[in-house]
C-alpha cells in the first residue's frame, strides 16, 4: 500500500459517558437527573466526543481526558486546563489534558455508539491539527465565556472542528443524546 492509498479523514465518534468505567457513568447519570428535572425535559444519554484523524504519513487520536501523570509528552499531549476551579489547578486531579497523540489510542473507543467521517479532505484534516495546540484551556464545567453552557471535552472537538473549517452545527448526535459543552465550542471558536 502506497501513501497514496491512504485517504485522509477525520472521524468523530461519540462514546457514551462513563464506558469502561463505573463512578463517571454514575455521575453522569446523577447529573443528567438532575439536569432533565431543572431544564423539565426527557433524560438524555451522555455522549463524550473523540476524533480519530487519518493522514497518508500518520495516525492521531485526540481526545480530553483527566491527566494521569506529568509524562504528557509520551500522549501527544498539547494543551492542559483546570476543573472545577482554577484556584485548585496546580492538583493534577483538577486538571484535563487535550492529547493529540500520533499513532495513540482511544481507550474507550471500542463503546462508541456512532462514528462519522466529518471530513476527507487532508487540507482540513491538517488544520485540525494545527488548530489543537491553540484550544482555549477554559475551566472544564464552568461557563467563562457565557456561551450558556459548560466547557467541556466537547466544546474542545467542536471548537477545533469549526475553527479548522467543518460545520460542527451541522453534526448530529446519536439519537435521544445529548453532548454538554458542543455548543460551547462553536461559539467561543465563533466569537
Amino acid at each position: 500500500m502506497t501513501d497514496d492509498d491512504v485517504r485522509a479523514a477525520v472521524d468523530l465518534s461519540w462514546i457514551p459517558l462513563g464506558a469502561g468505567g463505573h463512578s463517571v457513568r454514575v455521575n453522569g447519570i446523577v447529573y443528567e437527573a438532575i439536569s432533565a428535572a431543572i431544564q423539565r425535559r426527557p433524560r438524555a444519554d451522555i455522549y463524550h466526543s473523540a476524533l480519530v484523524i487519518t493522514l497518508p504519513d500518520a495516525m492521531y487520536s485526540v481526545e480530553m481526558t483527566p491527566v494521569p501523570n506529568r509524562r504528557g509528552h509520551e500522549r501527544g499531549v498539547v494543551a492542559e486546563g483546570s476543573v472545577g476551579t482554577r484556584l485548585a489547578r496546580r492538583i493534577r486531579i483538577f486538571r484535563y489534558e487535550v492529547r493529540c497523540w500520533r499513532d495513540g489510542t482511544i481507550p474507550d473507543l471500542e463503546y462508541a455508539r456512532g462514528t462519522e467521517c466529518v471530513t476527507d479532505d487532508a487540507t482540513i484534516a491538517r488544520r485540525v491539527l494545527a488548530e489543537l495546540p491553540n484550544v482555549p484551556t477554559l475551566t472544564w464545567g464552568r461557563d467563562e465565556m457565557r456561551t450558556g453552557e459548560m466547557w467541556t471535552c466537547n466544546s474542545i472537538i467542536s471548537w477545533a472542528l469549526h475553527r479548522a473549517g467543518v460545520d460542527a452545527r451541522a453534526i448530529a448526535l446519536p439519537s435521544r443524546g445529548r453532548a454538554p459543552g458542543w455548543d460551547a465550542g462553536i461559539a467561543v471558536a465563533s466569537a
